[in-house]
């Protein structure tokens, strides 16, 4: 009797994700549905960031650029919910909170430094 391994070719054609599952169309023709609830970033991100996504390499694997996940078509199959640690997930929540192009506050220490530069300036200048 021969076996096969089913995640052994399946690729990712197509993905979609709801407000409660990620759905996977593979090359095959299977429709994989996911509860969204099982990858925290995806659940937590926006229509928007949720749209943005890209196959990985043939297919094998789903990257989400705005969230900064990637999940493979073989840990789909297995049945296999994130492993990230919550010690990671609440960084990148963290981060989200902090929007990289935010201005931060300058310290006392930064402000008399330009306060200086600037006094320095107008002497020479």
């Amino acid at each position: 009797m021969t076996t096969s391994n089913l995640t052994e070719t399946a690729a990712a054609t197509n993905v979609r994700v709801t407000d409660r599952f990620l759905v996977v169309e593979l090359q095959d023709g299977r429709v994989i549905s996911i509860p969204l609830a099982w990858y925290p970033r995806l659940a937590e991100g926006s229509p928007r960031e949720r749209r943005n996504w890209e196959l990985l390499g043939p297919g094998i694997g789903i990257h989400w650029p705005d969230l900064d996940e990637d999940i493979s078509i073989e840990g789909l199959l297995q049945g296999l919910p994130s492993g990230e640690s919550s010690g990671s997930l609440n960084a990148w929540r963290a981060s989200r909170a902090r929007p990289a192009n935010k201005r931060l506050h300058p310290t006392a220490a930064r402000v008399r430094e330009r306060h200086a530069t600037y006094k320095l300036k107008r002497r020479r200048g």
